[in-house]
């Protein structure tokens, strides 16, 4: 019998925190906890949940590192190694008590300060869980940061961080067949590189900045060919490059990214990333979206409108990049190794210099200019609420960007 179950799994209902916790209790050791024979009973402080001060000394109530709240207990200041966390405690009381108007800190606090202190807390860790596991899966070099100083809404549900595209059902991507055999795709092109193969001029410059005109698509060179993951021509397969924070807005647009580094004008900064489905498939989700009051489809229509990419529930962190009137980003169509014009991948590049702390956007629905034949393919529209192509269907929906060429609505 114990052999039938040698292989058997199932899903386990306690968090990691509250495994760890289970074994520092009954003093068992774990490695993939972390819990060890040396560690088993040392204590650190996680978080600081409440707050009282006598004549003499202040105390703090902690909660321990891999200890139940159970084990909660009050603690001096003097005893405390943590000055980051009593500052940051001190600054969600101090707010705090400034929406009750009340400007001294008292000898204990109220239960409801307390409540929204240690949800604060509690909001803080699983954030912070949610962004080591951001960079844990992400695959680019930018790092990924994430802060709500706003309210009390932790990570987004039902979402899964991606890299790449992930092909919907019945959908194939085509590989391409060659590739380039230049030794410098950039000062020395064989046969016009892989873009003058495809009657295509080369795309960046040497500083590594789009020179195209947004509408115009971008080849790059790709898996089958001679040139190294240095070359010139092979810029958004690198991925991110910048340290990016996905950040709670103050004005009810959800959650938006900030670039942490300066970017310059023409720079690629990131793929929209989701699955790719059929238009008809995105019709359907679209109206699912609608009831919700938003969605994440981009309609893939570089020659014709046939895919969609859907990055709801799958996607990388443009999921969380906000709409604009006066974007900073532009999109652009890029081939590397798919030649199926029907399935471009979808990048992001500045439109202007974006200066450290600014938010990214791009605009749902931009246009391109026609300035010549190739541009006149291109029409990318971000589709909010998952709205068909058919005008007679459409709502109005109020854009909240705050620029000042602001349309003041979406669609």
């Amino acid at each position: 019998m114990a052999e039938d179950l040698k292989d058997c799994r199932v899903p386990c209902k306690m968090s990691w925190d509250e495994l760890e916790a289970l074994c520092r209790t009954e003093r068992l050791h774990c490695k993939q906890l972390g819990v060890n024979r040396t560690n088993v009973n040392e204590y650190e402080v996680e978080f600081l949940c409440d707050y009282k001060k006598t004549k003499e000394e202040e105390f703090y109530l902690v909660k321990w590192r891999g200890f139940p709240e159970s084990d909660n207990s009050w603690e001096p200041k003097k005893n405390l190694k943590c000055p980051k966390l009593i500052k940051q405690f001190h600054q969600d009381l101090d707010q705090e008590l400034r929406r009750h108007k009340r400007r001294c800190i008292p000898k204990k606090l109220d239960k409801e300060v307390t409540s929204i202190l240690l949800q604060k807390a509690k909001l803080r860790k699983s954030l912070q869980l949610w962004q080591t596991h951001l960079n844990q899966t992400r695959n680019h070099p930018g790092r990924i940061f994430v802060i709500n100083d706003v309210d009390l809404e932790g990570p987004p549900k039902n979402f899964t961080y991606i890299n790449n595209y992930k092909v919907g059902q019945g959908i194939v991507l085509d590989e391409m067949a060659v590739g380039c055999e230049c030794k410098n795709c950039l000062e020395e092109p064989v046969n016009g590189c892989c873009p003058g193969a495809s009657l295509h001029r080369m795309a960046y410059n040497y500083k590594g900045q789009v020179r195209i005109r947004a509408g115009q698509p971008i080849y790059e060179c790709n898996s089958r060919c001679s040139c190294g993951p240095d070359c010139p021509n092979r810029l958004v397969q690198r991925g991110i490059q910048f340290d990016l924070c996905i950040f709670k807005t103050e004005n009810g647009r959800g959650w938006g990214v900030r670039t942490l580094q300066h970017i310059r004008k023409n720079t690629f900064v990131m793929e929209y990333v989701g699955e790719i489905i059929t238009t008809d498939e995105a019709e359907r989700r679209g109206h699912v979206y609608d009831r919700q009051g938003s969605t994440y489809l981009f309609d893939l229509d570089y020659v014709e409108d046939v895919y969609t990419v859907d990055a709801a529930h799958l996607g990388n962190i443009s999921h969380f990049v906000n709409h604009s009137c006066n974007p900073n980003l532009q999109v652009f169509n890029v081939f590397i190794d798919n030649i199926d014009e029907r399935l471009p991948r979808i990048a992001l590049f500045s439109t202007r210099a974006i200066r450290v702390g600014e938010e990214l956007t791009f605009d749902y629905k931009m246009q391109i200019d026609p300035v010549d034949t190739e541009s006149t393919k291109m029409d990318s529209s971000f589709s909010l609420a998952g709205l068909p192509s058919s005008p007679k269907k459409r709502i109005r929906v109020e854009c909240r960007c705050g620029s000042d060429s602001c349309r003041r609505y979406l669609f």
